[in-house]
């Protein structure tokens, strides 16, 4: 017997053609950076979208040639999000926050022909120029100033080509449509590509209702960089749903936020631990009758709030939870596409105290569908899902990659049997809950036994004078190695050595576990991409 069904191409054209036909009425809301607010249709960005398809193809572009954007959260990335594949080309989003040493050697990597940039980005390009010759440099000018000479003008592109005679270049489902590289704090950053068919199938289930649960009527402020892991998906997400978007720009400062959110008062709010976790100390230290910011903003009711690329600590959660704002983690990585796994209320949960139910909302939660999930012991033995066996966490997918642009498939990066070595330390336990423990570079293993460094950090910021903390090990000639944590205390407060290890005690770390010394800094420095950048604090305690 054969199937009956067509045999019809997952296509993000698709999500395009629905989003203009169905969702035209809706709004996309971009922040520039004079801070006013620039507001479009659905259908302007469906006409948009396909003028930039027809004016790539009119400079050249070619069937899967590369077409690097660097650019802020706004109106003209997301177009190039679909316009750029309906052209047939691929967009590589290049990460903003890098050196532009690092920007500049990924776009050669990359061979990428074209550059759609941010006017105001213009003194950053010019930092790496020398090493990477574009075809062509596409200056979209969101600030409103005029393009300078020898960039060709985003606008007028647009304005001198035709949306309505534009026809989409053929493509199987396979072909790819985007890229994006790892942030390479182990060696030089990998790209990885992804395809139609892995687009869609993402958002498709990321779009769940246990999941982001994106509907219609939904607003959604996407904080997430466009520039990395293509946002966790969302713009994909939103379009194919027809939610109104809000972008942010370049205003990340928690006041900035804080003021969109009372402007234009989402119902989804995508960000990483370290902004959100100074986003709610701000919002708190408002709530204080006298102080400057009194009565300025409101957390939006019933926000809900999905939070990752790091570990998220329970006490954020539960600062959160005291407005009503429920934050729902997930793990993945730029290989996943990047949803892996998410935490959200289970049935088998209903009856838990409240306790219980923060202490799995601070887990990376379960496998979403599609994505499997094993954990591998250095003996290369699968370990038991009992909450307390840990291995090298490894996936596999359909919109997992399994292997990388140029370097291919590497042994350290991929099993001889086709799963992906996430380099996540984890246990899971027996309804498919994910604890990361740790990275394995991370991990600090002492008189030969092991402790986790996240563990540790997420109870060091659970004290209320601890604005944030890192752990890191440090060489000792007893036990090998010693946890150091390195803390940042909120403005104004502190606290003693000995009263956070009496902090880690009640939260039942063994003596032994406890950090061997405490370094105060100012803040923890970060990667490009918000995680905390231990490599930099290893550096500044090598002793």
């Amino acid at each position: 017997m054969n199937t009956t069904m067509m045999q019809v191409p997952l296509s993000l054209n698709h999500l395009l053609e629905r989003a203009g036909k169905i969702f035209h009425g809706n709004e996309i809301v971009s922040r520039l950076p004079d801070k006013s607010l620039r507001r479009h249709s659905y259908a302007d960005y469906y006409r948009r979208t396909r003028a930039l398809a027809a004016a790539l193809l009119g400079l050249g572009l070619k069937k899967g040639e590369r077409v690097a954007t660097l650019c802020w959260n706004h109106h003209a990335h997301l177009e190039a999000y679909f316009g750029i594949p309906a052209a047939g080309g691929v967009m590589h989003t290049l990460n903003l926050r890098l050196a532009p040493e690092e920007i500049g050697w990924i776009a050669a990597d990359a061979e990428d022909r074209f550059l759609l940039i941010d006017d105001v980005l213009l003194p950053l390009y010019e930092k790496f120029a020398h090493l990477h010759q574009f075809d062509q440099v596409i200056v979209f000018p969101f600030s409103g100033a005029p393009v300078p000479a020898g960039f060709a003008n985003y606008e007028a592109l647009l304005a001198a080509a035709d949306p309505d005679a534009f026809d989409y270049v053929p493509h199987d489902e396979n072909d790819p449509v985007s890229m994006c590289y790892t942030s390479g704090t182990t060696g030089k950053p990998k790209g990885v590509v992804y395809s139609h068919r892995s687009t869609v199938l993402h958002s498709l289930v990321a779009a769940l209702a246990d999941y982001t649960a994106v509907r219609n009527a939904d607003v959604v402020l996407p904080v997430t960089p466009m520039f990395h892991a293509n946002s966790w998906g969302m713009p994909y997400i939103a379009v194919m749903q027809g939610a109104k978007l809000v972008f942010p720009g370049p205003h990340l400062h928690p006041d900035d936020l804080l003021d969109l959110m009372t402007q234009e008062p989402p119902t989804l709010a995508l960000g990483v631990p370290t902004i959100w976790l100074s986003l709610i100390q701000t919002y708190d230290a408002s709530l204080k009758v006298g102080t400057p910011n009194h009565g300025r903003w409101k957390l939006p009711p019933g926000l809900r709030s999905m939070v990752g690329g790091a570990a998220v600590p329970e006490s954020l959660i539960r600062a959160f939870a005291k407005h009503g704002v429920w934050i729902m983690q997930g793990w993945g990585m730029t290989e996943t596409s990047p949803v892996g796994t998410l935490s959200y209320p289970r049935a088998k949960l209903q009856g838990a105290s409240e306790n219980e139910r923060f202490r799995r909302a601070a887990t990376a939660g379960t496998p979403v569908p599609l994505v499997e999930l094993r954990t591998r012991g250095e003996d290369g033995q699968d370990q038991a899902w009992d909450g307390h066996s840990v291995g090298e966490l490894q996936v596999r997918g359909p919109f997992i990659t399994g292997s990388y642009h140029q370097a291919g498939s590497p042994e350290d990066k991929f099993t001889a049997d086709g799963w992906l070595r996430t380099g996540d330390v984890a246990s899971v336990d027996a309804i498919g809950f994910v604890k990361i423990s740790d990275r394995t570079k991370d991990l600090i293993k002492s008189g030969g036994e092991w402790i986790s460094s996240v563990d540790l950090e997420n109870a060091l910021m659970a004290h209320p004078a601890v604005a944030e903390a890192a752990v890191i090990a440090i060489p000792d000639e007893k036990w090998s190695e010693r946890p150091l944590a390195c803390v940042a205390f909120k403005p104004g407060q502190s606290a003693t050595p000995e009263e956070l290890n009496a902090l880690l005690l009640t939260k039942h770390f063994a003596k032994w576990q406890l950090p061997e010394r405490y370094e105060v800094i100012d803040a923890v420095p970060r990667t490009s991409t918000g995680k905390f950048y231990k490599l930099k604090l290893r550096e500044q305690f090598r002793a």
